[in-house]
């Protein structure tokens, strides 16, 4: 994709019109199945165990129960299949990537008083993705709607002067003062005069504010290519306590980081009648970065001999975000006779106001049964309400509107997650499964995610090695533009990741 950065232009609140929308919201708060080799073999149901950094930043109280000082290093593998059919067509594409998604370490300190309750503190601190935002996928098809359409939306009710060149004025000028003064829809509106898309109704008129396609109906062949990187991660501190032998608690502090860049380029050809547009291609860029805090309480019990319940909340996460963006269209019109390219790139990038977002709370409650040396089996369930899911400032005409439609169309989701181990000797033997129901009440939008873990390792001593592959499966209609061109692609993805983790143990 072509890189556009040569001029930088600071939107007021009317242009954060259209940046935002719900998928901006989940992309943020929907975690994986990410963490250290044991976590992802028992897809993450460790909720009531505890000794493990990933199990720790679901419920703290795990720190506590850890038994050395120890440190731990995971690096994964992340495949993402995705199988998308539109109008009956089929395409196949992969993105993968490597990455360190753990590192952490404990301190642990035993109290040398018996006769206290207290038994030992624990102090760690760790780094976890919660999630990979790598991915890549492509669309081909031929549909009745037009691109044009879009532009055409947008370009309704906007005055045609607003969308002519003055004097002495570039595209690059014009572009950024419709930016700044008139919103995203009049930038949109622009690209698509200059690129002859639609003519006025009223050309003589510079207040004319209705326009007419000049891309004929019919039939459309068009290809949309995505690609995007980046990570939702985060730092935590832990404190935990044992309490007697048989309770451990724990809290966690957590600063969060977003980056977040992607890019698509949608190009549609046409042979229809009429048209003299038949060809046109249209790209967009993202790129975002944020930051955030949050924090965890957790408890964990030895119940009825080798039988253990854990509990741990977590506070929604609040970020500042910032965003910027870049497009550009081309078209190929039919013009006495011949065809012209007719290409607007701005050059322009256009950078948002920062915004706020929280993200839902979440409840974990959790089981497990030890069977002495032998193994164990786990389970975990969790509840987030994504229709809490909030962007602000709420007196934001735009954010109010959006925190209705966020609250209309989501819905409050239950994870369950299971696991077990089996050991022989220094080798344990893994396996998991994982359920979580869709965040939306229209479950065609986005469906529900379920998969399973394996996974195995050894102990020798000092020194653990651990591997784990984890596998999911999720379908969505991804919808193409959010007017106009509203065409969606079922898109089924499979997740793979594939984890190494090393740790070290001080006796």
């Amino acid at each position: 994709m072509k890189k556009i950065s040569l001029l930088f232009i600071a939107f007021f609140a009317l242009a954060i019109l259209n940046a935002q929308n719900t998928t901006d919201g989940l992309r943020y708060s929907l975690g994986e199945n990410i963490g250290t080799a044991r976590y992802t073999a028992l897809s993450g149901a460790m909720g009531a165990l505890g000794g493990d950094f990933s199990a720790t930043s679901i419920n703290p109280a795990g720190g506590a129960v850890f038994l050395t000082s120890s440190l731990m290093f995971s690096t994964s593998l992340f495949d993402i299949e995705n199988n998308a059919n539109y109008f009956g067509n089929s395409e196949k594409s992969f993105s993968d990537n490597i990455t360190i998604n753990q590192l952490g370490g404990v301190f642990v300190i035993n109290n040398s008083n018996k006769e206290s309750i207290f038994k030992k503190f624990t102090i760690g601190v760790s780094y976890n993705m919660d999630k990979n935002l790598d991915n890549e996928f492509y669309i081909a098809g031929t549909g009745n709607t037009s691109i044009g359409d879009f532009f055409l939306s947008q370009a309704q009710g906007i005055p045609l002067n607003l969308l002519q060149l003055q004097s002495g004025e570039s595209i690059s000028d014009l572009y950024q003062y419709l930016g700044e003064y008139e919103g995203t829809a009049a930038q949109n509106a622009f690209l698509g005069y200059q690129t002859f898309l639609f003519d006025p109704v009223d050309p003589s008129n510079p207040s004319n504010t209705t326009y007419t396609s000049n891309i004929a109906n019919g039939s459309f062949n068009q290809q949309y290519a995505y690609l995007s990187e980046g990570y939702n991660s985060k730092f935590t501190i832990n404190l935990a306590t044992q309490v007697t032998d048989n309770l451990y608690f724990g809290a966690n502090i957590n600063t969060h980081t977003i980056y977040f860049s992607q890019s698509s380029f949608l190009l549609e050809n046409n042979n229809n009648n009429g048209s003299t547009i038949n060809r046109v291609g249209f790209e967009n860029n993202l790129t975002a970065n944020g930051a955030g805090v949050s924090a965890q309480l957790g408890a964990i019990a030895k119940v009825a001999n080798n039988f253990r319940l854990g509990l741990s909340l977590t506070s929604p996460t609040w970020y500042q975000i910032s965003e910027e963006t870049t497009q550009y269209l081309e078209s190929r019109r039919l013009f006495q006779g011949q065809n012209i390219n007719e290409v607007v790139d701005p050059r322009v990038i256009n950078v948002y106001e920062d915004y706020t977002l929280r993200t839902p709370a979440k409840v974990n409650a959790s089981a497990a049964y030890v069977f002495g040396q032998n193994g164990l089996i786990s389970f975990d369930y969790s509840y987030k309400d994504y229709a809490s899911i909030e962007f602000s400032p709420t007196d934001d005409i735009f954010f109010n509107n959006l925190n209705n439609i966020i609250e209309n169309n989501l819905k409050g989701v239950s994870a369950y997650k299971a696991g077990a181990e089996y050991r022989l000797n220094q080798l344990s033997l893994r396996g998991g499964f994982h359920y979580e129901e869709s965040p939306y009440k229209n479950s065609e939008v986005l469906g529900e995610r379920v998969g399973f873990s394996l996974g195995a390792g050894y102990n020798f001593g000092k020194f653990t090695a651990d591997l784990a592959y984890s596998r999911s499966e999720q379908t969505r209609n991804q919808q193409l533009y959010s007017i106009g061109l509203t065409d969606a692609a079922e898109i089924n993805s499979i997740y793979s990741n594939f984890v190494l983790s090393l740790g070290f143990n001080f006796k």
